[in-house]
């Protein structure tokens, strides 16, 4: 804790989003201290973390940071971390454990000897602040995360469990879908807004049409599913996450949105259906239109609408042959829809070339470990209408 009880909570999130996530954050009021390499720091309190947990699209996970410090020897480790305030933020029926540990550019870089060691010294660490001999860990699950970067040592207590891109609404799933936090972000990278035309012509298991109907419904990602915290007996309670759960609840729109266009389209007539019992878990499912149809057959009369897809990458054995003629068919796609613009995240480096056109930008995203680019076709914006590009 810091500043009259207020709390340093770290969002990891995409390495390429940052500045997306930041957005976010800044949007709800949240106040941002720092923003670094996949992750935005910023300021709250116990209903920031349930408030965090439950409403924002783009981040991973909701952490409490419970210090910083810097070591480059096993013995600098342990005794800073004794020296964390743990028992400030666990309970003395806490179990507690490193769950997590990584290092980039570090001294220390054994993840399973980083957590050895940061467990024998927050045991000792509480003994000394708490004066007990023994902890009986048969309460809570308190998980904290390590991160060593440049031998700068963050400890964070993790309050979501799951990762936050498990909305809950995937009851079908297909095979490498997109996650639903990076859809999120490239709907927030894109000017579409409700009302407008949007297409996803690979839609899987309809992750980017189901995101882009909870935005435009005002559906909160974490509404439906638990939290690890929600057990907790110090810091958040209970109550904290009715209360949030609550206020996310009065934020959804209640009236018919007649003037929402979402669609999807997959030739896997399995992703279809898929696609369809998601949505509905999603509580949206009379916003999208689902139809099995091959992005050769892409077309619409409508202006000014958006392509915002994730198509196969070519990654799986088997897949890459075909890819080429697969990207030309969707740069032909392209060609027919009268200003429309598209937004197309890959891994394919010959996207553009086989597209038959560059993109007007293209952002570097990594998707777990695997470097993809999400290429931006800009089309012209509506007359009379001030969306920004």
């Amino acid at each position: 804790m810091w500043n009259n009880g207020k709390l340093e909570l770290i969002a990891p999130c995409h390495f390429g989003l940052e500045a997306v996530l930041k957005r976010e954050i800044t949007r709800e009021g949240w106040e941002i201290l720092e923003v670094e390499d996949g992750r935005v720091i910023f300021a709250g309190d116990a209903r920031t973390v349930c408030d965090a947990n439950i409403r924002l699209r783009t981040a991973e996970r909701i952490l409490i940071r419970l210090g910083a410090f810097r070591a480059e020897s096993f013995d600098e480790l342990f005794e800073e971390t004794r020296r964390l305030p743990l028992d400030a933020f666990l309970p003395p029926d806490a179990r507690f454990w490193v769950t997590k540990a990584s290092s980039v550019r570090s001294r220390l870089f054994s993840p399973s000897d980083i957590q050895s060691v940061m467990k024998k010294a927050m045991v000792e660490g509480m003994r000394d602040r708490t004066g007990a001999a023994s902890f009986p860990e048969d309460g809570p699950a308190y998980p904290i995360r390590v991160t060593i970067r440049n031998n700068i040592v963050t400890v964070a207590l993790d309050t979501t469990g799951d990762a936050l891109h498990k909305r809950g609404y995937r009851v079908q799933p297909v095979l490498a879908p997109i996650s639903e936090t990076l859809a999120a972000a490239i709907l927030e990278l894109s000017p579409w807004r409700p009302g407008r035309l949007l297409v996803d012509p690979f839609c899987g298991s309809g992750t980017i049409p189901i995101e882009a109907a909870m935005r435009a419904k005002g559906i909160a990602p974490g509404l439906k599913r638990r939290f690890l915290s929600e057990k907790w007996t110090t810091v958040v309670t209970p109550g904290d996450f009715r209360r949030a759960r609550r206020e996310a609840e009065e934020r959804i729109v209640r009236e018919p949105l007649a003037e929402i266009r979402i669609q999807g389209y997959d030739i896997d007539g399995r992703a279809v259906r898929a696609a369809r019992a998601n949505a509905e878990a999603a509580g949206v499912a009379d916003l999208i239109h689902f139809q099995r149809r091959p992005v050769s057959e892409l077309n619409s009369p409508g202006s000014y609408g958006f392509i915002v897809t994730n198509p196969p990458y070519g990654e799986r054995i088997g897949e890459a042959e075909g890819l080429e003629a697969l990207y030309r068919e969707i740069g032909e796609a392209y060609g027919r829809l009268d200003s429309w613009s598209m937004y197309l995240i890959t891994s394919y480096r010959e996207a553009e070339k086989a597209i038959g056109r560059r993109a007007d930008r293209n952002r570097k995203i990594y998707n777990g470990m695997l470097q993809t680019y999400l290429y931006q076709y800009m089309g012209p914006k509506p007359a009379g209408r001030g969306e920004k590009r």
